[in-house]
């Protein structure tokens, strides 16, 4: 059994750490509102970015000549897969479930014999995924400097992805991140963005008819640059609502938890300290019984 003063530092050190979660959990609520809003205000903009070009490239005639981000190599060999997660851990499980998303992923391609590269965006990510994907890891970034998401990070993001494919070094791009839902769900996501890959309800949305001037494939040109960071800017803003949704959420339950061990320690102290008491009487009154 412990002691009374091994006692009393161990409730001490929870009350402490209990302090700590509290005060993580209050910061993370204020960071919430505005990181949701942010990431509820760029959904609209990513959504119709994708349709206006859904349509442009309704208007191609030509599809050979489309450009190839839209269209692709016209091969799935190799894969490269943007993992981003945070710089910073105590979020309960943001990191850990985009990680087994990608991990998933992965051994599909595996399966397939396709060739896996990654980028890292995030320290977390990077920290997971090395000891195992090491060698497939070809890009490492981190914004952990940056105080807030901005979309200059998205545009260095996209820069490096946009090189790559012109350099010929990967067929098919899909990116990995949590999609905000409320403070407890976050929804793991994985999304192409090269090629721009299109569902039916997308092409259903996008029946109206446009004239473009100029044509559709100049257009495209330079839209679809712009449309890959955009996407890559609405999955850093889903992130980090994601990441203060579950910081919140992992340190509410970890000062309950303090509370709840504090309590346990309080009546484990107070039963050892009154099992001291009786024996110091017993003691006593033994003593003087036998003068």
């Amino acid at each position: 059994m412990a002691s009374l003063d091994d006692l009393k530092k161990r409730i001490a050190s929870v009350k402490s750490t209990q302090k700590i979660t509290k005060a993580m959990k209050m910061v993370a609520a204020a960071k919430l509102r505005k990181a949701q809003e942010s990431a509820e205000r760029g959904r609209p903009y990513s959504e119709k970015m994708n349709n206006v070009i859904l349509n442009l490239s309704n208007g191609i005639s030509d599809k050979e000549n489309a450009p190839k981000l839209l269209s692709g190599t016209g091969k799935d060999k190799v894969h490269l897969c943007v993992v981003m997660t945070s710089d910073r851990g105590l979020c309960g499980g943001f990191n850990s479930n985009i990680i087994k998303k990608a991990k998933l992923f992965f051994s599909k391609l595996a399966k397939e014999g396709k060739e896996l590269k990654i980028i890292t965006v995030g320290s977390k990510g990077n920290d997971q995924l090395k000891r195992i994907y090491g060698k497939q890891i070809i890009e490492k970034l981190s914004f952990k400097n940056s105080k807030n998401v901005n979309y200059v990070d998205a545009e260095k993001v996209s820069k490096i992805i946009i090189d790559k494919f012109e350099k010929e070094e990967f067929d098919i791009c899909t990116i990995f991140y949590n999609q905000f839902k409320n403070v407890i769900t976050q929804i793991p996501q994985a999304q192409q963005i090269i090629p721009l890959k299109t569902d039916n309800e997308a092409a259903a949305k996008s029946d109206d008819s446009y004239e473009f001037e100029p044509d559709e494939d100049e257009i495209l040109s330079n839209l679809l640059p712009k449309n890959i960071s955009t996407q890559i800017f609405k999955a850093m803003l889903e992130n980090s609502a994601s990441e203060q949704g579950s910081r919140m959420s992992a340190m509410d339950n970890a000062t309950r938890n303090a509370g709840e061990m504090v309590d346990k320690l309080t009546i484990e102290y107070n039963r050892s300290r009154q099992a001291a008491i009786t024996k110091e009487l017993i003691e006593i009154i033994s003593g003087a019984e036998s003068l």
